[in-house]
């Protein structure tokens, strides 16, 4: 299992645990409240049935009372332990209970004269745990209320117990659901998260197709092999690299670096390949790439972030250089890191018009160059590192400096499966 999907499983568990945790307790208070209201919803109608039968509270009949005794016997035994009937004003007329009834009396608290008007339940635990069941019915006849009736229902052990158990099952169903869930929906989100990663990264890949194709162009127009864009790429991403530079801005560097002399496109064939010294209309001329560069990544989606690099990688940190003259800070810090590993790649590089340089001599012009050319502070995170960069691109191919370009772009652009 890769990273992103032992990521996946983890939050999927962990939100299907979570839900599980919720959602169980309330599956059992939810249970275990239908199950009351299930007791108390037959103890009310069998109350009434009996009630109705016996025509306990004719408030005309002469034997009311001995109507009411007969319904309260009746009752008690059956699903009520007491049994309570009252009159209209709220005088007893009838009680009867059984011998656990007897027992708990003393324990229920004490209540005035019934004078409620709906059907209502009270749920009490006894001080010995046992589980009681107090109903108000008020009694009608024509309407109006006629009486009352009070019962009290002492659930059995066993009762109480089937009903915990069968809220305590449906709480574990619930939650058995919510983590079978989280495991049903695992594969599908790594599925969707597998094609999504596929088509970005072939999205990706046509960008940066795109960007060495543009790099090849320019190579090709300005009479280069290519090998100067791979190696400044390079040599600036691990400068950024040791700065602390990461994800977009990363990548920005990088595809900046590679597509910083873009504008030459646009400079006539005659200045680009002219062999010998440009004129100073010549040089001005010449000097339009930047611009042409910066308008052409200009609005390019993800190779917009190329501009401080194409903006300013002739820019001075004394503002000595073109085309705006920004000095110091004011100067991207990718379009500064740039500059030197442009220069140093430079001066290291065997060109038509002169060989290779040193590497104590090449280092000898950025460290003169440092507070007038070079940030400083960008120089001082090179010099450590500038002895393994020189080695390793002495003797390096265009094809291997592409290699090592390569490696860095995978691992800068999360193209970690693009084969080299």
């Amino acid at each position: 299992m890769n990273t992103l999907n032992r990521r996946t499983a983890i939050r999927i568990g962990t939100v299907s645990v979570l839900l599980a945790l919720v959602c169980a307790p309330i599956a059992w208070l939810v249970a275990q409240e239908n199950a009351e209201s299930s007791v108390v919803s037959l103890a009310m109608e069998e109350s009434e049935r009996l009630l109705r039968h016996f025509n306990a509270m004719s408030p005309a009949g002469p034997d009311a009372d001995q109507h009411a005794q007969q319904a309260a016997k009746a009752i008690v035994g059956g699903l009520f332990d007491i049994a309570e009937i009252y009159d209209r004003s709220g005088k007893k007329l009838a009680e009867s209970m059984t011998p656990e009834g007897q027992a708990i009396e003393r324990e229920l608290p004490a209540h005035g004269r019934p004078a409620y008007a709906e059907t209502s339940y009270q749920s009490l635990e006894l001080s010995d745990k046992r589980w009681v069941l107090r109903v108000f019915v008020p009694l009608r006849e024509g309407g109006e209320i006629s009486g009352y009736f009070e019962g009290v229902r002492v659930i059995p052990a066993w009762q109480h117990q089937q009903m915990y158990w069968n809220a305590v099952s449906v709480a574990m169903m619930v939650g058995l659901a919510a983590l079978l869930c989280g495991t049903a929906i695992y594969p599908v989100v790594v599925h969707l998260s597998a094609e999504n990663d596929r088509k970005a990264r072939e999205v990706l890949d046509s960008h940066i197709s795109m960007m060495e194709s543009l790099g090849r162009a320019i190579a090709k127009r300005d009479s280069d092999t290519g090998a100067h864009n791979y190696r400044v790429a390079w040599i600036a991403a691990r400068i950024g690299e040791k700065m602390g530079i990461v994800d977009s801005a990363m990548q920005s560097l990088i595809a900046g670096s590679f597509l910083h002399d873009v504008g030459k496109i646009g400079i006539p064939d005659a200045i680009l390949l002219k062999p010998g010294k440009l004129t100073d209309d010549e040089f001005e001329t010449m000097r339009t790439h930047v611009a042409q560069g910066e308008e052409i990544v200009t609005g390019m989606g993800w190779l917009d972030g190329a501009r401080d690099v194409v903006a300013g990688h002739h820019e001075k940190w004394n503002g000595s250089g073109y085309p705006h003259q920004r000095k110091g800070e004011a100067i991207p810090l990718a379009a500064r890191i740039f500059a030197v590993a442009d220069v140093f790649d430079a001066l290291c590089s065997k060109r038509p018009y002169k060989e290779p340089m040193g590497f104590d001599a090449a280092m000898a012009i950025l460290e003169r160059d440092s507070g007038s050319h070079f940030d400083p502070a960008v120089l001082a995170v090179f010099r450590p590192m500038a002895r393994e960069i020189f080695d390793c691109l002495a003797q390096a191919s265009e094809e291997e400096t592409r290699l090592l370009l390569e490696r860095r772009v995978r691992l800068h652009f999360g193209m970690t499966g693009r084969q080299t």
